[in-house]
């Protein structure tokens, strides 16, 4: 039996939070508490956009938070309103799958500094009434967390069941661990890792300087004109979509195959499939992301490491830990690798945390996590199903 729980203070029609399509709404937060920011600057106020599926039960014990990646969204599953495609997740997350919406309560916000709802340099500066542009604060990854805490006091939630994300989205779990382990029972960070490395940066530095390299960027304000970076964007796009792949998933599915000719053109058209491949990646991206969005979320991922207030100890940012973690990563994951998920087995182990670590054998590279992979999906059912039972955290009756 589905619990439904009535509270008009929320602002959420509960009985809508039960069917598989979930509940969306952009709440306005810290009108009276500004929300302070790693820089020292403050937001005040700012919106969290959200999605949901699911019931809380009696005791409010059963909320999971899906954090998204990178370029991702609070579609988690269903008709992503923007782009009309199905949701990142829609394997993982629905009734009857690992992360059960009969069983959970599922959230997924987007990240403070994006582009789906959330406050961001796209968004309007309530101040002003113009957009932020790069008038918004540079923000981190422990902000869009603190916006995430909030979101979570909003729904009157004291202590998520889980929190779960690959790549940035673990980045945020990963936080939620460290600096809110009293708000989180249990972690599972996929595909992820604890720092970012100079390798990484050097990518998203690669991609930032193509969109400003555009002149339609015009300095951040391309909102004032009725053009947009999308050259600049779509060449980040590409350059990024490179290292959620692997060489042999590029081999195995383009190998030198050429696009729809017999011979080499001798010009500058795309002869090859990846070439053609690539480019379509970055056409499509820009109808669906905002430029400056890209900027402020790629530098939050550089500046993310989550030992920095530890004294660069990343064991003693685990100390006294109480959350339970499973860890998972895949081996043909180059981007954030295996050794990275490893050091943090590590360091949990070292002070005695309880955790699961698997590395899982893939070959598609770092977007292996949001594709069709049994494996995973059964590691994350089991785990959290062995901790729902443990807990007791499912209501049947009222």
């Amino acid at each position: 039996m589905k619990l439904i729980i009535k509270n008009d203070e929320m602002g959420i029609d509960n009985e809508n939070t039960g069917v598989d399509d979930g509940f969306s709404e952009i709440v306005t937060l810290g009108s009276d508490d500004p929300l302070r920011l790693s820089s020292g600057e403050t937001l005040s106020p700012f919106s969290v956009a959200y999605k949901s599926w699911g019931t809380l039960n009696k005791d409010r014990t059963n909320a999971i938070l899906v954090c998204h990646a990178l370029t991702g969204d609070q579609f988690v599953r269903g008709k992503n309103p923007i782009t009309g495609k199905e949701g990142w997740w829609p394997r993982l997350v629905g009734p009857g799958l690992p992360i059960d919406t009969e069983k959970y309560f599922v959230i997924c916000a987007n990240v403070l500094g994006s582009c789906s709802g959330s406050s961001g340099p796209k968004e309007t500066n309530p101040n002003t009434g113009s957009p932020y542009g790069l008038n918004f604060p540079v923000i981190t990854i422990a902000d869009m967390v603190a916006a995430q805490v909030r979101l979570i006091d909003h729904l009157k939630i004291d202590k998520l069941f889980s929190a779960i994300g690959g790549s940035m989205g673990g980045m945020q779990v990963l936080h939620w661990a460290v600096n809110h382990s009293e708000r989180v029972r249990t972690a599972i960070p996929i595909a992820s890792t604890w720092r970012h490395s100079a390798q990484n940066i050097a990518f998203h530095e690669v991609g930032r300087q193509a969109i400003m390299a555009d002149p339609n960027w015009n300095e951040g304000r391309y909102f004032e004109t009725d053009v947009r970076p999308h050259a600049g964007l779509s060449v980040a796009r590409m350059a990024a979509h490179i290292t959620y792949m692997s060489e042999r998933s590029l081999t195995s599915k383009f190998g030198r195959n050429l696009q729809d000719r017999e011979k080499l053109t001798f010009g500058f058209d795309a002869d090859f499939q990846i070439e053609s491949y690539l480019r379509y990646q970055g056409i499509s991206f820009v109808d669906r992301f905002d430029a400056n969005s890209y900027l402020y979320i790629t530098r939050a991922m550089d500046y993310y490491d989550i030992s920095a207030e530890y004294g660069g100890s990343l064991t003693a940012a685990f100390e006294n830990t109480p959350v339970k973690f499973c860890i998972m990563s895949f081996t043909s994951d180059w981007l954030y690798t295996t050794e990275e998920s490893r050091e943090i087995v590590r360091a949990l182990n070292a002070v005695g945390a309880q955790v699961s670590f698997v590395e899982i054998d893939m070959d598609k590279g770092h977007d292996s996590f949001l594709l069709d992979c049994p494996e995973m999906f059964n590691i994350i059912s089991g785990f959290l199903e062995a901790e729902t039972t443990y807990d007791g955290i499912i209501d049947h009756e009222e």
